[in-house]
């Protein structure tokens, strides 16, 4: 861990990292990636001291209340989290000034953090995004060593649901070869259905691959799944992005198993809903992130 002050710590989009780096061990991070320029090991994390103080300033001027959102680069609820308290200090600034949110997290950890959840989604929205890639437990604790299971995930969406709490599940990476299979889209989607999500991301059944996150997900499938490397790379090269060779079917399955259970399957339109600030006191809803 180390220490540093930014300049800005909202996005143009309104979307903020209180960290940079992340512990949890996904082997497919693309947050690896040397086209982000982090200057250090990246499980070195990187702590912006000020951002609270800055955000506190961002929320204070800004012209319109809108919805925050976190998580899209580092998972907000890495186990440092428990002892800085980051996140839970960003959540009573949104809350205090009305402002709605939206966390991405693979961590049950966002549950000390019900009640904060619960305010700002009693005021305005807030809606909690969970990524889940395979219903293996087994094969979860290989895919993401470091954090919580796909079960364990579950359960918090079921505990958001009890809440009144909205939910996305990105249903995302699907690593070809190893869980893009019928069995496990249908498995997540089961889970989703029960646990009664708004919507499920999914842009392909594949991953993306660029330098700094190919060489480490390479080291992992050499540690983990021995001679798979040289498989991916006959079967892709150097691709960007490199999808199943069943994508095709399994994309047309989990639409319709979508459609059938009713869940938000059009990525635009969970974007649109993420993105809406809602100003439930007033009654009104914005479609604009500010």
């Amino acid at each position: 861990m180390h220490s540093v002050k930014v300049k800005g710590i909202l996005s143009a989009q309104n979307g903020m990292n209180l960290y940079r780096g992340c512990s949890h061990g996904c082997i497919y991070c693309d947050s690896r990636s040397r086209c982000y320029h982090m200057e250090h090991a990246f499980e070195d994390i990187e702590v912006k001291e000020n951002a609270l103080e800055l955000l506190e300033s961002a929320l204070r001027h800004k012209r319109n209340r809108c919805m925050i959102g976190t998580g899209a680069m580092t998972d907000p609820y890495i186990p440092l989290e428990m002892n800085i308290g980051h996140m839970r200090k960003a959540l009573e600034l949104i809350a205090d000034y009305g402002f709605g949110c939206t966390v991405h997290t693979k961590s049950d950890r966002i549950l000390r953090d019900l009640d904060l959840l619960r305010r700002i989604n009693g005021q305005s929205k807030c809606v909690v995004q969970m990524t889940l890639t395979t219903i293996d437990e087994a094969l979860c604790r290989k895919l993401e060593p470091n954090v919580c299971t796909t079960r364990e995930r579950f359960a918090v969406l079921k505990q958001m649901q009890n809440a009144g709490i909205p939910t996305v599940v990105w249903l995302s990476p699907i690593l070809p070869f190893i869980n893009d299979t019928e069995e496990n889209i249908s498995g997540i989607l089961e889970m989703c259905r029960e646990a009664g999500v708004y919507g499920v991301m999914c842009f392909a059944m594949g991953l993306t691959l660029r330098e700094g996150n190919r060489e480490y997900f390479y080291s992992q499938l050499d540690r983990l799944f021995p001679g798979l490397k040289e498989k991916y790379i006959r079967e892709f090269g150097n691709q960007y992005i490199v999808n199943s060779p069943d994508n095709a079917r399994l994309m047309a399955y989990f639409h319709e198993e979508c459609s059938r259970s009713g869940i938000v399957h059009d990525n635009e339109q969970i974007f649109q809903y993420l993105s809406a600030f809602e100003d439930k006191q007033a009654g009104e809803q914005l479609t604009l992130w500010d």
